[in-house]
């Protein structure tokens, strides 16, 4: 009977699992030969056979089927003694005499403990997962963005690449209508758009080295005591970057630094090498606006659209200046001039080369504004540039005039005429500076219009006589112009802020009495020079004389103090006569000379 138990069991035991029974057929010699246990079913003794491959699993359901249990049940294996048996194919064998039995495992409190467990372990592994797409996620948007920025490059070289086959065209063209011989009949002798530098895009990010300003330059910065000679054109580029970022420009319209470093390169390389128009005479206004901005507290007063149109307006104002004012352009009729039909050729031209070079992806430092807004900024800008031409001096300082005793911050108009009388006060400022860095503004000035001047006699052009290397000094050259254009100016803008005076209005007085003084001494020494020749140094010690209490003399002159004490005598004695004849000369100097003379 107990045999054919076993044969039953062991069948069972094969047809539950396919593992058992090939290791039943296998060979009892093996290393791998099947193991036996026994257990107690029912007071009965059952023998179950197992490979000693099966899994834990397998087993369990073998013991399952063989002791009448439900599959999937959990369940215990317990020795004779009452100890727990592992239930794996490591497991001991036991005999007949030492039998083991099966029995369900209650899991109430376990199984709660179980699920808590599980819950706790589906959390965790829920918030690994979330992790991990999270991960997979920003790998997808950097990889996507990285296609997105070599698209967007693509379709920038596309651009330039469009911009040069349309210069392509346009020499093609030109070349055919020349060599057809049509040409149109008109008499532009100069082109002055064909001279000089072009625009060129820059792809590559800029190169110039990044300074660190001290404190000391940035709070230099914003005052006009400002030695602008001390610095190059990279330091320059720098100070006015520095600029933008300081005054909130750069996050107010979301520029990028990048594109800001291009556009102000693109700036710099369209001034051109003249002696005074060129970027260091754009530095230097740019500065004077930012100075006027701290000193006049202008950011309380005005919007952050408003400081951003005052600083791009004086950075641009005078882009691709030829060196040659707008009586040339009109008297040589330039091609500027034709264009521009004789109205402002220069400042008009100024505006397109600035909105030109934005025009560029790469140098546009307004890509992130809205349209409309971008609108009402261009046309700003381009108001105030061409504000800049001196022919509108007048009628601007006149409308300025009006407003100023009852002006309004929240009135459009009010403000519109404020920030054109601003950038007109930067252009010509010069003389606000000390003296060490406004003279050689005047030096360089007349320079440029020396070489105008020399063309225009060359050409049988009219000659301003203040160009005339000939016939203008320093003296007479400024005198005027301070006298009678920068200060009555600023001193309807210190009306508004007060607290230009000491540092901006005073300045210009004493530039005047300077100008005054050197000019009173020229005119003495001119008439004596033609009363009572002296010798040549005479001038010079009547300078020194005036400027100090000592003087030294010459030993090789063979002139000594009282011979040189009596001609300063004579000239205090024409003092009084000269200054007024100056005054009269000065006084009936042509205004619209005058006007012209910082242009």
């Amino acid at each position: 009977m107990a045999h054919a138990e076993e044969v039953a069991i062991d069948c069972v035991s094969t047809a539950k699992a396919s593992s058992i029974s090939e290791v039943i057929m296998g060979s009892s010699s093996s290393s791998y030969a099947p193991k036996t246990i026994y257990l107690d079913v029912d007071g009965k003794v059952q023998r179950v056979i197992f490979s000693r491959h099966c899994s834990p699993c397998d087993i369990k359901e073998l013991l399952c089927s063989s002791s009448n249990i439900a599959r999937n049940t959990a369940i215990l294996l317990i020795d004779s003694e009452g100890a727990l048996v592992s239930i794996d194919p490591s497991m001991p064998a036991n005999t007949p005499n030492n039998l083991y039995k099966v029995m369900p495992h209650s899991a109430n409190q376990g199984g709660e403990k179980e699920d808590m467990f599980q819950n706790v372990l589906s959390q965790v592994a829920e918030q690994f997962s979330r992790a991990f797409r999270i991960n997979e996620l920003k790998t997808e948007v950097t990889n996507r963005l990285t296609m997105l920025e070599k698209r967007v490059e693509l379709e920038g070289l596309k651009v330039v690449e469009i911009e040069k086959c349309k210069n392509d065209l346009k020499k093609l063209r030109d070349e055919m209508t020349s060599r057809g011989g049509v040409r149109m009949n008109c008499n532009c002798k100069y082109n002055f758009s064909d001279d000089g530098k072009k625009l060129s895009p820059r792809r590559d990010v800029p190169s110039y080295p990044k300074y660190t300003l001290s404190q000391e330059t940035i709070e230099t910065l914003k005052k006009p005591t400002f030695d602008v000679w001390h610095w190059e054109h990279n330091e320059m580029l720098s100070c006015l970057e520095y600029m933008y970022h300081d005054l909130g420009l750069v996050k107010e319209f979301n520029m990028n630094p990048i594109t800001l470093k291009r556009w102000l390169l693109a700036i710099q390389e369209n001034y051109r090498d003249n002696p005074f128009h060129n970027f260091r005479h754009c530095f230097c206004v740019s500065q004077m606006m930012y100075g006027m901005i701290h000193l006049c507290n202008l950011q309380e007063r005005l919007t952050m659209t408003d400081m951003c149109i005052l600083m791009t307006a004086a950075v641009c104002h005078d882009l691709d200046h030829p060196g040659y004012n707008n009586t040339y352009q009109i008297n040589a009729r330039t091609e500027l001039a034709v264009r521009y039909n004789d109205i402002s050729p220069l400042e008009n031209h100024h505006c397109a080369v600035a909105f030109q070079i934005l025009s560029m992806p790469e140098c546009n430092i307004f890509a992130n504004v809205e349209p409309d807004s971008f609108k009402q900024i261009r046309q700003a800008i381009i108001t105030l540039i061409l504000a800049t031409d001196m022919a509108r001096h007048g009628e601007i300082l006149d409308s300025f005039k009006q407003k100023v005793d009852s002006f309004d911050f929240t009135n459009e108009e009010h403000v519109k005429c404020l920030k054109m009388v601003l950038i007109k006060c930067c252009d010509i400022s010069n003389e606000v500076r000390p003296t060490e860095v406004a003279e050689p503004w005047v030096d360089c000035l007349l320079e440029e219009y020396f070489m105008q001047s020399d063309r225009e006699k060359t050409e049988g052009l009219p000659v301003a006589p203040f160009m005339d290397r000939d016939k203008v000094t320093k003296p007479t050259a400024q005198i005027g112009f301070i006298k009678f254009v920068l200060i009555p100016m600023f001193e309807n803008v210190m009306k508004l802020f007060p607290q230009i005076e000491e540092i901006m209005v005073q300045p210009l007085r004493d530039s005047r009495d300077h100008y005054e003084e050197l000019k009173q001494i020229d005119d003495a020494m001119s008439e004596g020079s033609q009363a009572d020749p002296a010798p040549s140094f005479l001038k010079t010690e009547v300078l020194n004389c005036l400027g100090s209490p000592s003087t030294q003399f010459p030993k090789e002159s063979g002139v000594g103090p009282p011979s040189l004490c009596g001609n300063i005598k004579n000239v205090q004695k024409r003092q009084s006569s000269v200054v007024k004849k100056a005054v009269k000369m000065t006084d009936s100097v042509n205004f619209a000379g005058l006007i012209f003379l910082h242009r």
